[in-house]
């Protein structure tokens, strides 16, 4: 594939990689022991990661354009690539679910219905405070909107 996009990484070392994620044109190596990370591809969308630690991140999400590594243990997440995507200044303590669109993330704690939205507001990047999440269980999304329900029986 394209260089541009992801589509070489011979000059990288996986040696240790415990997990891969991807944008749409960008990837993140990733060795959770440690920490340690690669990211190659499209800076726009996080190809770009030098110079960060994300020792102790428990989970990583990805729109199409960014990614968060979280640390569900503290509350703490690190989040590049679009500028829509970041999530500098947020406190995620109690987090339990993270979904995303193509632009936006949504943190949900579900035992207490708190949300959080982040990135392009034409993508979901907006959950205003006139929203209640309140006995929220299921959350699914398109590229461009969340829809979130209370308990269903799939």
């Amino acid at each position: 594939g394209s260089s541009v996009s992801g589509g070489d990484c011979s000059s990288l070392s996986f040696v240790g990689v415990t997990d891969v994620y991807s944008t749409q044109l960008s990837f993140l190596a990733l060795n959770k022991n440690t920490g340690s990370m690669q990211c190659w591809g499209d800076a726009f969308t996080g190809g770009v990661c030098s110079g960060r630690s994300i020792v102790g991140t428990t989970d990583v999400y990805t729109t199409g354009t960014a990614f968060m590594a979280l640390n569900k243990n503290t509350g703490e997440a690190q989040c590049w690539g679009a500028f829509w995507g970041l999530c500098n200044g947020q406190n995620f303590t109690g987090v339990t679910d993270v979904y995303s669109t193509h632009n936006a993330f949504m943190a949900l704690n579900k035992n207490t219905g708190a949300v959080q939205c982040w990135g392009q507001p034409s993508y979901g990047g907006n959950c205003s405070s006139t929203l209640n999440f309140s006995g929220v269980t299921h959350v699914f999304a398109t590229a461009e909107a969340f829809v979130a329900f209370p308990i269903l029986n799939l």
